[in-house]
């Protein structure tokens, strides 16, 4: 009995504290997100991506999808993020990621994309997209899924506005207000 008692001491101190519940080993809750709330900052950032599908230097490939037709045509991009929408201004970061065609209905991106900054307190740090571009609207919103560096625990989203587009060649210049809680 008392070999009994002694491992179930032991199992309980091993495998349950007073901060921590653990769930099986998939997930575990903590009561210190209550604490950390507090802490959240809201930043804004705007800025300009420039995707470029032609000339010497494209920043945007595509790597996939049929001759024919829109739907599935899949680039990958390493575009230019500036301060202004002249390519010559400042560089702040790059997007990079894929857009995909996702819709056979109407003119509609899949963004898996990710804005790594290269300026100031943000340089090393990214944000994450993860959403649908219909991207003949005015005005689109797309959620930001995450972030790493300054961004960690990322959550907000992303306002997009076609400043200019090149239909002979698809290149574009896009208007970026970016809205995202952080830590």
């Amino acid at each position: 009995m008392t070999s009994v008692l002694t491992f179930f001491s032991f199992y309980l101190m091993l495998f349950s504290t007073s901060f921590t519940i653990i769930n099986g080993v998939f997930s575990e809750q903590s009561p210190m997100t209550i604490l950390t709330k507090h802490m959240e900052k809201l930043t804004r950032l705007h800025f300009y991506f420039h995707d470029t599908l032609d000339g010497t230097n494209p920043t945007a490939i595509r790597i996939a999808g049929p001759a024919n037709r829109s739907f599935s045509t899949t680039f990958m991009t390493d575009d230019p993020l500036t301060e202004w929408p002249e390519a010559s201004s400042k560089l702040v970061g790059r997007a990079q990621g894929i857009y995909a065609f996702a819709s056979q209905h109407d003119s509609a991106l899949l963004m898996v994309m990710n804005f790594a900054f290269l300026e100031g307190k943000y340089n090393g740090s990214a944000l994450s997209i993860l959403g649908r571009n219909p991207f003949l609207n005015k005005v689109r919103e797309m959620p930001i899924v995450g972030g790493s560096g300054v961004f960690r625990y990322a959550r907000g989203y992303a306002l997009a506005k076609t400043v200019s587009f090149t239909p002979k060649t698809g290149d574009a210049v896009v208007e970026y207000n970016v809205s995202v809680l952080h830590f």
